[in-house]
C-alpha cells in the first residue's frame, strides 16, 4: 500500500553528477605530428556520433481510455490476460502529467468507455486535464454515450467534446434512493436491534424504519444540493455558459447527440474513425496514436527461442517486485475500502479493504525510510472498525513526528475514514468528497424468528453473564443494552476528543453541533473547519514536497 514518487530536485542533482566524466591520461605527442592524426580522429568521431544521434521522437497523440471501476491504490499490471481492467486514478493522472511535459505529444484524446468514476475522482481528472491544456495541449474527449452528470462534468473539461451519431446523453441530474427493510424483516421473523451515537448516524435506519428520520432526510438534501450545485458549476465553467443554462440542459434531458450539438452541449457529432481522420489532417498523416502512452511495457514471449518461456516467466515475476530506489521521494499510503482489523485481504466481492495491520506496517516503513522525505495518506473509505481506525491514526502520529505528513481525501472519507485522517495538520478534500460522519453505530439482527419459520432450532451454552451479548438468536437484554450503550458512548467520546484536540479552534462550531453522525461534502467541511483546503492528491503531494525541501 506504499507508493513512492521521486521529486525533481534530487534527479537533477544526479544528472549533474553524471555529466562529469572520468579524467583521461594519455601520452602527449609532438604538436605537429599529432595535428593530422587528431583531425582525422575528430572527423571519424563526428561521423560516428552523427550515426548514434537518436532520431527525434515522432509526433504523437496520447490516447487514454477510461473503462471499468477507477480504483485508488496503484497496482502492478504484471500481465493482462485479456480482461477489462480500469486504470488506477494516480497512475492515470501521472501518465497525463507526463504527456503535459512531453513536446512530442501534440494532442491528447480521452475515450470514455463506461467507467465507474466517483465524484471526487472527476475533480482530480478535471485538474489533470487543466494542466494538459495549460501546457498548450489540445484535449479531445470522445464518447459513445454519456450516461450521467458526473461523466459529462468530466468530459466538459476538455477543449473539444465529440460523441458518436444517434447516441444518448443521459444528463438528467443527480438521483439517489435508499431501501428500507423493516417490514420485510418483520415478515421473515428477523428483529433489528441497533443503537447510535448521534441522531444523524443513519446507517442502521435501513433495518429499523420504513423511511428516513427527519435528520437523515435533512442531511440527504443538504448533500445532494451541494453535489448538484458543484457539478453544475463545473460544467458551466468549462462550457463557458451560465449555471442557469446548464440547469435548463439538465431539466430538458435526456438528449440525442444531434440535439445536444444544437444546444451547445457538445462540439461535434462524429464516429471514432472520423475523429482520427480529423486529427491526421490537423497534425499530419504520420502522427502516431499512442494508446499505451506512459504505461509500462508488459513482458513478451519470444516463441522463436527454446529459452523464451523461461525468460518470459522471469520477466513476469520480476515485474511484480518493486525496484529498490535510493532517491528521495514522497510516500503515498492508501486507505481504500472498509476499514478492518488485522491483515484481512479483499474478497471476491470487495475490490479493496483497508486492513489496519497492513496500513500500520506501510506507515511505519514510510516513517523509518530515510529516502522518503514526506508522506501523504490518501483516504477513500466509508469507515469500519473503530479499533482499526485508532491503530491507523496512531501510526500516522509516528510518521508526523519524523517528517512532513498530510491527508488527501478521495470520494469518501467518512466515519472511520475521517477518524484516520484527523491527525494531520493539513487535510485536503475535493469539493464533492463525502466526509464527516463523526458518530458510532452498533447492533445486530436477531434471527431466531426466521429460523423458527424454517424449522431450525438452536441450543446455546454460556459461561459469563454477557457471553451471549452478540449472539444472533435474540435482541439485547436490558443489561446487555446498557453495556453496549456504555461501550459505544466511550468510543464516541474518544472520537470527538481526537477531533477537538487536533482541530482546536479551526472548528467553526462546537463539536456536538458538527458530530452526531452528520455527513458533509468537502466544500461544506471546509466551511465548518473539518478540513483545511480544497485540492487534489496532486496538490497534497506538492504541499508536502514543499515542506520537505
Amino acid at each position: 500500500m506504499l507508493r513512492a514518487r521521486s521529486k525533481n530536485g534530487p534527479a537533477l542533482a544526479v544528472l549533474a553528477g553524471l555529466l562529469v566524466g572520468p579524467n583521461a591520461i594519455a601520452q602527449e605527442k609532438p604538436k605537429d605530428a599529432a595535428a593530422p592524426a587528431q583531425a582525422k580522429a575528430a572527423g571519424a568521431a563526428a561521423a560516428k556520433d552523427a550515426k548514434n544521434v537518436p532520431d527525434a521522437p515522432k509526433p504523437r497523440v496520447a490516447v487514454f481510455r477510461m473503462t471499468g471501476p477507477m480504483q485508488e491504490t496503484p497496482k502492478e499490471q504484471v500481465f493482462n490476460f485479456g480482461g477489462e481492467t480500469g486504470i488506477p486514478l494516480e497512475t492515470l493522472v501521472s501518465r497525463m502529467d507526463k504527456a503535459a511535459k512531453d513536446s512530442s505529444v501534440k494532442a491528447v484524446v480521452i475515450l470514455l468507455d463506461q467507467p465507474a468514476v466517483g465524484s471526487a475522482q472527476v475533480e482530480e481528472l478535471r485538474e489533470a486535464i487543466s494542466r494538459l491544456r495549460a501546457a498548450g495541449k489540445d484535449v479531445i474527449a470522445h464518447a459513445d454515450t454519456i450516461s450521467g452528470l458526473g461523466q459529462y462534468a468530466l468530459l466538459s473539461a476538455a477543449s473539444h467534446l465529440s460523441v458518436v451519431p444517434t447516441a444518448d446523453l443521459w444528463i438528467t441530474g443527480v438521483y439517489g434512493e435508499a431501501p428500507y427493510l423493516h417490514r420485510l424483516l418483520e415478515k421473515v421473523g428477523v428483529k433489528p436491534d441497533f443503537m447510535t451515537c448521534g441522531d444523524y448516524k443513519s446507517a442502521a435506519e435501513i433495518f429499523l424504519r420504513e423511511g428516513p428520520s427527519k435528520e437523515a432526510e435533512a442531511m440527504q438534501n443538504w448533500l445532494l444540493d451541494s453535489l448538484y450545485d458543484t457539478q453544475v458549476k463545473r460544467i458551466a465553467t468549462s462550457r463557458k455558459v451560465s449555471p442557469e443554462l446548464v440547469k435548463a440542459w439538465i431539466d430538458s434531458g435526456p438528449h440525442s447527440t444531434e440535439k445536444a450539438k444544437e444546444l451547445g452541449m457538445v462540439d461535434a457529432v462524429e464516429h471514432r474513425q472520423d475523429l482520427e481522420a480529423r486529427l491526421k489532417q490537423q497534425f499530419g498523416s504520420d502522427i502516431v496514436f499512442d494508446r499505451k502512452y506512459g504505461s509500462k511495457a508488459e513482458p513478451r514471449l519470444d516463441a522463436s527461442s527454446p529459452f523464451g518461456l523461461f525468460k518470459f516467466w522471469g520477466e513476469l515475476l520480476g515485474a511484480s517486485r518493486p525496484a529498490e530506489s535510493k532517491k528521495p521521494a514522497i510516500g503515498i499510503v492508501y486507505v481504500e475500502g472498509p476499514i478492518t482489523l488485522g491483515g484481512q485481504a479483499a474478497s471476491m466481492f470487495q475490490d479493496a479493504v483497508a486492513a489496519s495491520s497492513s496500513i500500520r506496517k506501510a506507515l511505519d516503513a514510510a516513517a523509518a525510510d530515510d529516502t522518503i522525505k514526506a508522506v501523504v495518506l490518501r483516504v477513500d473509505s466509508p469507515g469500519g472498525s473503530a479499533l482499526a481506525s485508532e491503530i491507523i491514526l496512531d501510526a500516522t502520529r509516528r510518521v508526523k513526528a519524523r517528517k512532513p505528513f498530510t491527508v488527501s481525501m478521495g470520494n469518501v472519507a467518512g466515519s472511520g475514514g475521517y477518524y484516520v485522517a484527523c491527525g494531520s495538520d493539513t487535510i485536503f478534500a475535493d469539493e464533492t468528497t463525502i466526509t464527516g460522519s463523526i458518530g458510532v453505530v452498533g447492533g445486530k439482527l436477531a434471527t431466531s424468528g426466521l429460523y423458527d419459520k424454517l424449522g431450525v432450532t438452536f441450543k446455546s451454552y454460556r459461561r459469563g453473564q454477557n457471553a451471549g451479548m452478540l449472539a444472533s438468536n435474540e435482541v439485547f437484554t436490558p443489561g446487555e443494552r446498557l453495556k453496549m450503550r456504555s461501550w459505544m458512548d466511550e468510543i464516541y467520546g474518544v472520537f470527538k476528543g481526537h477531533v477537538t484536540a487536533i482541530r482546536g479552534n479551526r472548528l467553526k462550531k462546537p463539536i456536538d453541533d458538527l458530530a452526531g453522525g452528520r455527513v458533509y461534502t468537502g466544500k461544506q467541511a471546509l466551511e465548518l473547519g473539518l478540513v483545511d483546503r480544497l485540492g487534489t492528491l496532486h496538490d497534497a503531494v506538492k504541499h508536502v514536497a514543499a515542506q520537505a525541501s
